[in-house]
Formats: structure tokens, C-alpha cells, sequence
């Protein structure tokens, strides 16, 4: 449901709340956030239409603005999705908020059981506010509230949507954006400014946090449900990674370079090129690895991988399996190897995605675009679980490590 912003805007006028500020809790250790893992699959293809419908809306926000693009299948925003709990008010509701690192605004109110709730530290700004998400989109009014983090750290004054009305999002509250602020340009009517402050910037901005930087770290796991993951605000959690962590400079090709994005290439094996070095992104909220359509087609033909039609990913037989080689990303000069088992989509969630509980399903898929495009891949929350990354704002970098799971064989 899409609400006319006239409207929304009208009822804004009736919101006069004002209330003093509690004193800030100054920190300087970074905070760190417990994640939960929930597969959401509601459909067979709700992979792949998940990914690429999302892969579209990140290109055209780029281009054109916060604008949606249709989506002629019911999706759900996620399929897979990383949670963390966080406190909105004084005191404080509890929310379950999707981590996205594709988009910067956060709000809650998904639900209609848990809707944004005023409380003594709410400031409405008089915004409407609306954020599309390719599969999904909320709209609703834009407050400055207390936004507690963890127990003993609150930001005191965080721009947050309050949905009046939301689609796509099931089994979470609303999204905690930690993309680059430039994302937030465009979201708020009529704002007075280009954009707001993220949750990130807040932290570090009011001395909550020693650094302008989010770490986080994914493991791979076969369960449908489960604790798995933790993010880690102004700073990085050495127990979590092996190695160093090397970072590469956010990229300047545009529509990448509005993200989280990098410059790499892929290569199948010793020698196989799959895609030459060039710009895409590392966003939480995609799923999959996806990759341009050229290079979709020689990683087909590397592996002898078909299109399974019910679950819209390529599928393996155990023979081409025993020998599937590694996938190798270089970013900036360094090499990061992604085994053959971090290859395959957890077989005993097959049936979750309409799959045979047999098969072997590959997580790369088809970007839906040539390269040469500015966004050419997206190594999504499968890449991911594989690497501990670093998202710096203040250098403007990302940054990756190995993990005790790089190599881990689980699926």
C-alpha cells in the first residue's frame, strides 16, 4: 500500500512533542551486536528474484534517484536474512532489524504487531520518509529518537522511520542501514537537507565509538534458524577473523561507487577467467554471489552446471562435484580463495527453496546484465560467510579476512 505523501505529511502537523535530551554515554570501545540467522524462502526462484530484483533497484537508485522498480513476482525483501536486536525510546521498544549494508535509513514498524511507539525522547522532524528496496519499500514519518544500541550505549538523537506502511518484509521489524550516508540523499519530503546522519556516523560522531567503522562477521551454517553472527561498531573483532585484514579503496565507478563497492576480478581454477577486474558492490542484503551475464556464462561452461527450472540456480551432479575447482576473488592486489564447498547452497536446505533434497545447487547466479556496466557483480551474504569485512567510512575502504570458516567444508 502506497499512502499519498500529502497525506502523510498533513498528519505530521498534529505530532508537538518536546522533550529534553538524556546526557550521552560516552563509550570509546567498540559495541558489539549479536546476529541471528533466518532463512525466509517463500517461493521457489525467491532466490534468484530476490537478488536480481534487488541488484536492479541498487542500480537504479544510482541513476535515477529513490525511485522503485516493479517486481512482477511475490517476493518477500529477503531471503536470508541477518538480524539484530536494538531499543528505540526512553524506554525503550525492542525491534528486529534486518542489517543491510545496501541502503543507510533505519526505521522500524514492519509489523503491525510492534509499530513505532512515542515515548519521552520522540522529536518528530516534520519528514515524511520512504525508502524502496527493489522487493520491498516503507513509508512513513521521520522522528529524531534515543536509539539504544546495546545496554549501557544509546545515540541520543537518531534519525529513524516510523512505518505507516511497508511491504516485501516478513518476520522483521525494519532495517538498521549501515551503507554509506549518500544513500539516505532523496529518501525524506521535504528535508531541508541532502542527508541524515546513519547510525554509524551518530556513534562515532558523539563519541560513543572510537571509529568511523563497522565490522562484521558471518559463519556458514545448515540450520534454518540460528545465532550466528555478530557486527561490531568503531572497530574490528580479532577473535573472529585469522590473518590480517587488507583493505581495498572504495571504488570510483559509478554505480558502485554509491555503495559499498570495489574493484575485482574472478578467476575459476588455475587459469579460467570468469570476470576481469571491475566495479561492483558487497551488500548484506543480497544472498547470493551474483555475477554479470557474460561472466554467468563462463562460469556455466567452466563447471558443466545446468539451470535447474524449479529453483532458477545451477545444479551440479556429484561427479562434476568431485571435480569442482575454487573460485578466486582478487581485490587491490590480494587473493581471497572460495572453495568448492563454499560453492554449493547447504543441501539440507534444498527443500526450503523447492530444490531435491539430493541435488547439489550452485550460490552464483546470473547478475541479468553484461559487464561494463559500473556493477558487475555483488558479492552477497554467501561471499560473505566465508570472510570477516570491515566497512570503513572514514577511509573510505573495505576491508576482508580470512575466517576459521574460509575453508571450511559444511554444505
Amino acid at each position: 500500500m502506497t499512502i499519498p505523501r500529502r497525506s502523510l505529511l498533513s498528519t505530521l502537523l498534529f505530532f508537538a512533542l518536546g522533550v529534553a535530551a538524556n546526557p550521552v554515554v560516552v563509550n570509546h570501545s567498540p559495541i558489539k551486536l549479536t546476529l541471528f540467522k533466518q532463512h525466509n524462502f517463500t517461493s521457489a526462484h525467491n532466490l534468484v528474484t530476490h537478488d536480481q530484483a534487488r541488484a536492479e533497484q541498487l542500480k537504479n537508485r544510482a541513476y535515477k534517484g529513490n525511485v522503485a522498480v516493479p517486481v512482477n513476482t511475490q517476493i518477500t525483501n529477503q531471503a536470508v536474512t541477518y538480524t539484530a536486536s536494538v531499543g528505540v525510546g526512553n524506554p525503550p521498544t525492542t525491534y528486529s532489524l534486518l542489517i543491510d549494508t545496501g541502503s543507510s535509513n533505519t526505521w522500524v514498524g514492519a509489523t503491525q504487531g510492534k509499530p513505532y511507539r512515542f515515548s519521552t525522547s520522540t522529536r518528530p522532524t516534520t519528514n515524511f520518509v520512504e525508502v524502496s528496496y527493489g522487493s520491498g519499500s516503507f513509508q512513513g514519518f521521520e522522528v529524531d529518537d534515543k536509539l539504544k544500541i546495546s545496554p549501557n550505549v544509546a545515540i541520543q538523537s537518531q534519525s529513524i522511520g516510523a512505518a505507516i506502511a511497508s511491504q516485501g518484509f516478513n518476520g522483521v521489524d525494519g532495517i538498521l542501514g549501515i551503507g554509506p550516508v549518500g544513500l539516505t540523499a532523496g529518501t525524506l519530503f521535504p528535508a531541508t537537507t541532502s542527508t541524515v546522519p546513519t547510525v554509524t556516523d551518530n556513534l562515532f560522531n558523539q563519541g560513543l565509538i572510537p571509529a568511523n567503522q563497522v565490522g562484521i562477521y558471518f559463519a556458514p551454517t545448515t540450520q534454518q534458524s540460528v545465532q550466528n553472527g555478530e557486527l561490531t561498531y568503531g572497530g574490528t573483532d580479532s577473535s573472529k577473523y585469522t590473518g590480517t585484514i587488507s583493505y581495498t579503496p572504495v571504488t570510483t565507478t559509478s554505480p558502485a561507487s554509491r555503495y559499498w563497492g570495489i574493484n575485482q576480478s574472478i578467476r575459476y581454477g588455475p587459469s579460467t577467467a570468469i570476470l576481469s577486474t571491475t566495479a561492483g558492490i558487497v551488500d548484506t542484503g543480497t544472498t547470493l554471489i551474483l555475477i554479470a551475464s557474460d561472466a554467468f556464462s563462463r562460469y556455466t561452461s567452466a563447471t558443466g552446471a545446468v539451470l535447474d527450472n524449479t529453483t532458477g540456480l545451477l545444479s551440479i551432479t556429484p561427479a562434476q562435484y568431485a571435480k569442482l575447482q575454487s573460485l578466486y576473488f582478487t581485490t587491490n592486489g590480494v587473493t581471497y580463495t572460495f572453495t568448492a564447498n563454499a560453492q554449493l547452497f547447504p543441501r539440507s536446505l534444498n527443500t526450503l527453496i523447492g530444490g531435491t533434497a539430493s541435488n547439489i545447487y550452485l550460490i552464483v547466479a546470473n547478475l541479468g546484465s553484461p559487464s561494463g556496466r559500473g556493477l558487475d557483480f555483488i558479492n552477497g551474504y554467501a561471499f560473505l560467510e566465508r570472510f570477516y569485512s570491515v566497512f570503513d567510512t572514514a577511509n573510505k575502504r573495505v576491508g576482508f579476512a580470512t575466517t576459521a570458516f574460509t575453508t571450511a567444508t559444511t554444505n
